[in-house]
């Protein structure tokens, strides 16, 4: 039985990534780990994913980059303002400009960086790097 299955979709990617494979399969599909995964792929951590009907839901089929070096999940979901981010990228993040946290905000999903451009605040969802 899932519980939280964003958290198993990027420790999904993050278990390819750590293995050497090109591919991860990321199951049941909804529409936040949809959102994560178009944010990661902007972010060029990801290639392209398809999603695969299988009568259960669906899962993602993910080309996983080797740019991967670690992808995690943040638990629990620390909401954050919009001016707390540099305190949070310190954290999870291993140097300056170097990864990206993943951030649910009420402008969409969208990375750390993007958040403080629209001076949003949220809720942490990953990071990777």
């Amino acid at each position: 039985m899932q519980h939280d299955t964003l958290s198993d979709a990027l420790s999904s990617i993050n278990n390819a990534a750590r293995q050497g494979k090109t591919h991860a399969k990321v199951a049941p599909a909804s529409n936040l780990i949809k959102n994560v995964l178009l944010k990661l792929q902007e972010e060029g951590y990801i290639g392209v994913f398809e999603l695969i009907e299988d009568g259960k839901g669906g899962q993602f089929k993910v080309e996983v980059e080797p740019a991967v070096n670690k992808c995690e999940p943040i638990k629990p979901n620390f909401y954050v303002g919009s001016d707390e981010y540099t305190k949070w990228a310190k954290r999870y993040l291993p140097a300056r400009g170097f990864g990206k946290i993943i951030v649910t905000t009420p402008e969409g999903v969208l990375t750390h960086d993007e958040a403080v451009e629209e001076n949003v605040g949220g809720k942490l969802l990953g990071y990777v790097y």
